[in-house]
């Protein structure tokens, strides 16, 4: 197996979306979803073998979201990336 290679159980089925609570400010709604994609690429990347912040630059957490079908992070969600896996250790 190739260092590059992910180990994926696709076809991935997302889980059935519930509806935000309703009434909170614009921001909210905005960091929310970043947390949620930032979670979701930070186990992707742990997934397939990358363990530590140093090694996931933002070119990599990307490539990854277009392989499991995410779209494209900003800088912003990238550092968060990084952060959450610095934290998981």
């Amino acid at each position: 197996m190739t260092p590059t290679s992910a180990l994926f159980d696709l076809p991935y089925a997302p889980l059935a979306k519930k509806p935000l609570p309703a009434g909170r400010p614009r921001e909210w709604y905005i960091a929310h979803n970043r947390r949620l994609k930032a979670m979701r690429l930070a186990i992707a990347l742990l997934d397939s073998g990358v363990h530590t912040p140093d090694r996931a630059p933002n070119r990599l957490i990307r490539d990854t979201a277009a392989l499991i079908g995410i779209h494209r992070p900003s800088d912003t969600t990238c550092h968060m990336v990084r952060t959450l896996m610095r934290y998981t250790r």
